[in-house]
């Protein structure tokens, strides 16, 4: 996918994206009792060994519940999103707050990644340990000691690019005074953050006030604005319509900001430009086709991070390809597998996966599959629905006819990746036969 630009004569040279792919260490890590689902006779063999086995997840000696992540869907999903992205002259930079899984970034940047978006210090710590060399925080920065372990890293790595907000003035005080005391050589990138509209969250609500905080950065020494940013995802009573509008404010607030030599430091690297979700991120692509030359290139940065894995519910309902479907679709990678340990009546049963396995803040698990318990047979699960969840049983409710005994296991579909990936340290990364290929771990 590359760097994408606006319109330029100006070269600019593309660093390394990661240092030494250190994710290969992840392979030397012991399975043992840290790591639910995982076989018990797996005890004491390092990750690497164990997918060198390629178990099958179902009669491999996997305990129930059990996270798989499908190994084609992932694939399909990463070079989908590559290819949107180059077609739209798309810079990318998914938000990893979605997997905090390494080997997923890794593969992310594999497939033309810019680099990687995080939303606080710890997961920036985890991307740097891990060789990313271009963070994008998408948060304003205000903590001391976090801007102090920023501060060494750009001292220590010269490849090194951090890019976060700012959205008020006391926080360019508040950042400028701890990277003063912690001796920091190098400035910190910043970019503005445009609120989505009053009552949306972060950012800075008017363009007054925008130019205010840029004029703030001005001051310092230890800060550089290199471009403007927000999130269209909090835009209130959201349409096509108002996001592109929103958009469009943010377009021209980094064309007002450059007229007033506010990036007149960042020639070399170029001016960004930032928005993008899960949800509007055709809006992105349509309002970021018509931004104008400016005074050095643009760098459209869409920062979508659910699409690594989709999902059954929530973003299979808002994905932006359910507008444009001539541009593809994402496919759901997750299923979670439980078995039936009790069927006290015909019109209910009970899984042994819940609250502590399940992402549930935005809906319910979805039944799909049930593999027989007997046989190893799998049928669609008719007549079955998850009715609720407690921390460690799924309620299920079934219709008359119903076939499912104690001892099955059903397979469901989850929505929202992010609260999926976060139940799971070591999740098993499985092809369509059930064969577990990897082991993809995570770090919340």
């Amino acid at each position: 996918m590359g760097v994408a630009y606006a319109a330029t004569t100006t070269s600019i040279e593309e660093a390394p994206l990661a240092a030494d792919r250190p994710v290969a260490g992840l392979a030397d890590e012991l399975v043992d009792h840290r790591f639910k689902a995982l076989p018990p006779d797996a005890e004491g063999l390092t990750v690497g060994a164990l997918a060198a086995e390629r178990r099958n997840l179902f009669t491999g000696g996997f305990t129930t519940p059990v996270l798989a992540l499908s190994a084609e869907s992932v694939e399909h999903n990463l070079a989908l999103l590559e290819t949107y992205a180059e077609r739209h002259g798309l810079a990318f930079a998914p938000h990893g707050k979605t997997s905090m899984a390494p080997q997923l970034f890794d593969r992310q940047l594999a497939h033309g990644a810019w680099g990687i978006t995080a939303a606080v210090p710890h997961q920036a710590r985890v991307y740097r340990a891990y060789g990313i060399r271009r963070i994008f925080l998408a948060n304003e920065l205000v903590d001391a000691a976090a801007l102090r372990w920023l501060a060494g890293e750009l001292d220590a790595d010269p490849e090194f690019r951090f890019i976060c907000y700012v959205d008020s003035v006391r926080g360019v005080e508040l950042m400028d005074e701890a990277l003063r005391a912690a001796g920091a050589s190098r400035p910190v990138d910043v970019v503005v953050e445009l609120g989505a509209g009053e009552g949306a969250r972060t950012g800075v609500r008017t363009e007054a006030e925008c130019a205010a905080v840029a004029a703030a950065v001005a001051t310092t020494g230890t800060l550089r604005l290199v471009g403007v940013a927000g999130y269209e995802g909090e835009v209130p009573d959201a349409s096509g319509e108002r996001v592109r509008e929103w958009l469009r404010r943010l377009v021209a607030l980094a064309v007002d900001l450059d007229r007033a030599g506010r990036f007149a430091a960042t020639a070399a690297e170029g001016i960004v430009i930032s928005a993008g979700g899960s949800a509007w991120f055709d809006a992105v692509a349509d309002v970021f086709a018509d931004i104008p030359d400016l005074s050095a290139p643009v760098l459209k940065l869409l920062r979508s991070g659910a699409y690594v894995s989709h999902d059954d519910g929530h973003y299979r309902q808002l994905t932006p390809f359910n507008r444009v479907p001539e541009e593809g679709a994402l496919q759901p990678a997750f299923r979670l597998w439980a078995q039936v340990v009790s069927r006290p009546c015909a019109e209910q049963a009970f899984l042994n996966a819940g609250k502590r396995d399940a992402a549930y803040d935005l809906d319910l698990p979805q039944a799909q599959v049930v593999r027989s318990g007997r046989d190893g047979t799998v049928r669609p699960a008719t007549g079955i629905t998850v009715s609720g969840l407690s921390d460690q049983h799924t309620w299920l409710r079934t219709e008359p006819g119903a076939e499912l005994e104690v001892g099955d296991w059903v397979g469901m579909g989850l929505s929202h990746p992010c609260t999926s990936f976060d139940k799971w340290q070591l999740i098993p990364l499985v092809e369509a036969d059930g064969t577990v290929t990897d082991y993809i771990r995570t770090f919340f």
